[in-house]
Formats: structure tokens, sequence, C-alpha cells
């Protein structure tokens, strides 16, 4: 991909981040978040980088924890809005708007690098995956927490890519594929684990409004559906209700899905 490409590929993407409200977002995926915090075994003193924190599911209780935290975010609206949280709990986290690929730090800086589900969203897989390692110090733990191949999200994503092309980038989803990330992590690292879990999401709402939700506060769907005629749009929220209502285990009237999730527990060589 050529500079002018990128350069018009990152302000599309950095557009779509910065729609909608992920902070309502980031109240469903609270259950999945907390159990993957539980994960990462997160002490006192830790010098932990949250990389494409959003509001802070990560950042927040790694701080209440004691650890010093930096979080990192493409977009601004999130920064604002996880810095409002900070001070509202009277933490202390720095947070930054920046870029995973090409981050603001220093050489092996950081004892835990971590990222769920945000930096498998970069559009050059490999070239995060170098600077999220560049930045964790030898014998440091780069995790991230990615959307397994396969499951629901990738149900909820292919339908939307049926209405609205997606970005002609890898598809985020690979980071959910363990041969993927193998390969990914070819080098660079001492030990490499892979393993799947279970991702609680709770909507708290009926179907059509738990789609509506996604029309209206998740920036990749808010966006793929602004171009689309009333009928593919229509379309597009009954594949989406369908889809929901065969996965939800929840009740009629407060859906919850159960994702998957690919835990990656790197150890920087």
């Amino acid at each position: 991909m050529d500079q002018e490409s990128l350069s018009k590929l990152k302000t599309a993407l950095h557009f779509v981040w910065n729609s909608g409200d992920y902070e309502t977002v980031a109240r469903t995926l609270e259950p999945g978040a907390a159990a993957f915090f539980d994960r990462l075994a997160v002490g006192p003193g830790d010098r932990i980088l949250d990389v494409a924190c959003g509001t802070g599911q990560i950042a927040l209780p790694a701080a209440r924890a004691g650890a010093k935290v930096t979080g990192l975010d493409l977009s601004e609206n999130n920064i604002e809005k996880a810095n409002a949280l900070v001070h509202a709990g009277g933490l202390e986290v720095k947070l930054d708007a920046g870029d995973v690929e090409d981050m603001p730090y220093k050489d092996e800086t950081f004892d835990l690098t971590v990222s769920l589900i945000g930096a498998m969203f970069a559009p050059r897989p490999e070239r995060a995956a170098a600077e999220m390692l560049r930045v964790t110090r030898p014998g440091g733990r780069l995790v991230m927490g990615n959307w397994a191949d396969g499951g629901f999200i990738a149900s909820f994503f292919a339908a939307l890519a049926k209405y609205a092309p997606m970005p002609d980038i890898p598809s985020p989803l690979l980071w959910g594929d363990e041969a993927t990330v193998r390969d990914r992590f070819a080098k660079g690292v001492a030990s490499l684990a892979l393993s799947r879990h279970p991702y609680r999401i709770e909507y708290g709402t009926p179907v059509p409004e738990t789609v509506e939700h996604y029309f209206n506060d998740f920036g990749p769907s808010m966006v793929a559906v602004a171009d689309l005629d009333p009928d593919d749009r229509e379309d597009l929220r009954e594949d989406l209700e369908a889809l929901f209502t065969r996965h939800n285990i929840g009740t009629a009237e407060a859906v919850v899905i159960e994702a998957e999730l690919l835990d990656v527990v790197a150890v920087r060589a």
C-alpha cells in the first residue's frame, strides 16, 4: 500500500472509530471484559499499556489494582470519555490519542502490553504486532483478547459485509485464527500461549432495540449503514435480528450473547 492510500485509509478508520458512543457499547461488554481482566493477573506497580483502550475497560480496573497504567486509543472521543471516568474514580491513568501502528513510547517501556478487541482492527497487523512487542520489555507479556474466528462476532461482521463492503485490509478476525496468530508471532517471542474463552455480552434490551443500538452507537455498523438505501437497511436489520435471536441465551426482554475470545499471551524474548 502506497503512502497516499495508507493516509486515506487511516483517515477513514479514524472517522469510523470516532463515530458513535463506544462508552454505551462498552457497558454491554463489561461481563466478558471483567473475566478477561481477571486472567491478566495484574499486580501493584506493574507498568501496563492498554492498546486501543476504548473508554477504559482494562485501564481503569488495572489502575484500581495499583498498576501504573497508560492507555492509547485512535479515537479522541474515547480518550475524552475515559478521562472523565478516570477522574470520577479518583484514579491515575495516562491517556493518549494515538495509533497502535506508530506508538509514541520508547522501546521496552512496559511490563504488560494488553489489547482487548482493539488492536485486532489495525489495518497492518504485522506492524501492530511489531509495535506492541517493541514497547514491551524482554520477559514482559503482550496479551491480546481477540474475537475468535467462526463465532457470533464473525457472523455479525459477515452480515454487515453483505450490504456494505469492508475496507480492503486483512480481516480483523484473522487475529482469532490460531495458525495466523502463530505466524504473526513467529519471531521476537520466547513463548506463545493461545486459549479460547467464552465472552458474555449483556444488552438488557429486546432483540429489536439491541440491533438499533448497533445502528446508533457502534462506529463500524453506523458507518456501514449510513449510505444504505431504505430496503437494504431494512434487510440488514432483519438479518441482524435473526442472528441475535438465534444466539440469545437470555430472555426475550434482555438479550445475552455468549461470544468467544481467543486469548493470546506472548512473552517477549
